[in-house]
């Protein structure tokens, strides 16, 4: 493996890493790696991702040859995530081939461009000599003769759906008519790649999500929110402007309700935070090019209160179960919806009131692989029906709809997400789980 040694990555990193959720952490700018850093890290993940990853899957699905084409500014989903941390894009286009020799020998990894991609990929194609990009594949296919050549298109995910009509249709031109036929429609390779986390990534994450745990109690804080003034949207808004601020990417603009008493639904926008509100937020960050997915609960206190109301808190301790039941009913080899259903016969067996929509994540914070239910679907749906694999992350997301006898015996809908990792047999979050409210006392 070519690059950063794992123990520069580790030292890098180690600060983050060996901290304990519960010990004190170092100031948030403190725990925000350079973007220098990360690239040398990225880098470092990317060849081992390529060297471990897409052998195994190629094989695994009897492929010889993967092909991904994309334009500048239109790159395949898998490609964006193959690209080495300077060169960001496909340069006006760029092609990568993956050839499985056989024979124990490596994977070839070779792209019809100009560029090397930081050394990962061999340059193959010299314009001088062959003008036409297209005609230079069709050499580098036919010298090597691959049975089964797979190109991401997919009616079932958009994670490989990547190669566009025009490219498609550019590739099958430039093909002898004999090896036209062994091009197939293929998706499992992309989701594979994309879904799989290699050990480095599972020992980053955590300190990833900490970080994204340590912003959200900030903004659930006195320092942030003042009740009478500060509204939803102040607060999502500081969220959105705190990750600028660090230099950090979010891949969804921050979410802010409040829960009131007597109020039918969840109230946002311009809303004024008061005394005695349940609030919530949706919130995710990207550092290392892995996403975080989380939702918490924050308790604004009358005067006089040192704790919400113990109906509050029941219904958080019923979003607790409910998470139980999920992580409980993980299984290898399991469909999405397979899994749906047990943790769907867990909780309502438990007498809880759950609506179960948890998915995978890292590269994309809505991620490739198995859906475990929609907010607005709890029935098996076609997206449900990928099988779960080991060393994939998860943004473990429901809801447990409890009463809450303080608030007049109003029906609350108390939302959690936290982010965990299935390492095959058992699931573990990756820096634990909200189970008690963040308090602002104004």
């Amino acid at each position: 493996m070519g690059g950063v040694k794992p123990a520069i990555v580790l030292g890098l990193i180690a600060a983050l890493l060996l901290a304990t959720p519960t010990a004190a952490q170092p100031p948030i700018e403190a725990q925000v790696l350079s973007l220098r850093e990360q690239a040398r890290i990225r880098d470092d993940w990317l060849a081992r991702r390529l060297d471990t990853i897409v052998p195994a899957l190629m094989r695994e699905q009897g492929v010889d040859m993967w092909l991904l084409i994309a334009r500048e500014y239109l790159e395949d989903p898998v490609m964006s995530t193959m690209l080495n941390a300077t060169s960001l894009r496909a340069r006006r286009r760029t092609i990568l081939v993956f050839h499985d020799p056989a024979g124990g020998r490596p994977v070839e990894r070779l792209t019809v461009s100009r560029y090397g991609l930081g050394g990962l990929f061999a340059p193959s194609w010299d314009p001088s000599a062959q003008p036409d990009q297209f005609a230079r594949l069709a050499e580098l296919i036919a010298e090597r003769d691959p049975t089964r050549i797979a190109v991401n298109v997919s009616p079932g995910t958009a994670f490989g759906d990547g190669l566009t009509h025009s490219q498609y249709e550019a590739l099958m031109a430039a093909l002898p008519e004999a090896t036209r036929a062994r091009v197939v429609s293929h998706d499992a390779l992309a989701i594979g790649w994309l879904e799989t986390r290699i050990p480095e990534e599972i020992e980053a994450y955590p300190a990833i999500v900490r970080l994204a745990h340590a912003i959200i109690a900030e903004g659930f804080s006195d320092r942030v929110v003042t009740p009478g003034q500060t509204t939803a949207n102040d607060l999502a808004w500081w969220y959105r402007e705190r990750i600028n601020a660090l230099g950090l990417d979010t891949w969804f603009h921050p979410n802010v309700a409040i829960f009131r008493r007597g109020a039918a639904a969840p109230l946002d926008g311009d809303t004024v935070i008061e005394r005695g509100d349940m609030l919530w937020c949706d919130f995710g960050i990207v550092m290392l090019g892995l996403n975080t997915d989380t939702q918490q609960l924050a308790y604004v206190l009358r005067e006089g209160e040192s704790e919400a109301p113990a109906g509050l808190r029941a219904g958080l301790a019923a979003a607790n179960r409910v998470q139980d039941a999920v992580t409980a009913s993980f299984r290898t080899g399991l469909s999405g919806n397979e899994i749906l259903a047990a943790a769907r016969a867990r909780a309502l067996a438990a007498g809880l009131r759950p609506t179960i929509h948890s998915h995978p994540i890292g590269f994309h914070g809505h991620g490739a692989g198995a859906s475990i239910g929609f907010w607005d679907n709890q029935e098996p749906d076609p997206r449900g029906e990928h099988r779960l694999r080991a060393n994939t992350a998860w943004s473990i997301e429901l809801s447990a709809r409890h009463i809450v006898p303080e608030w007049g015996g109003q029906e609350v809908d108390f939302r959690l997400e936290e982010d965990a990792f299935f390492d095959g047999t058992s699931v573990r979050y990756l820096d634990g789980r909200q189970t008690g409210f963040h308090l602002i006392s104004g």
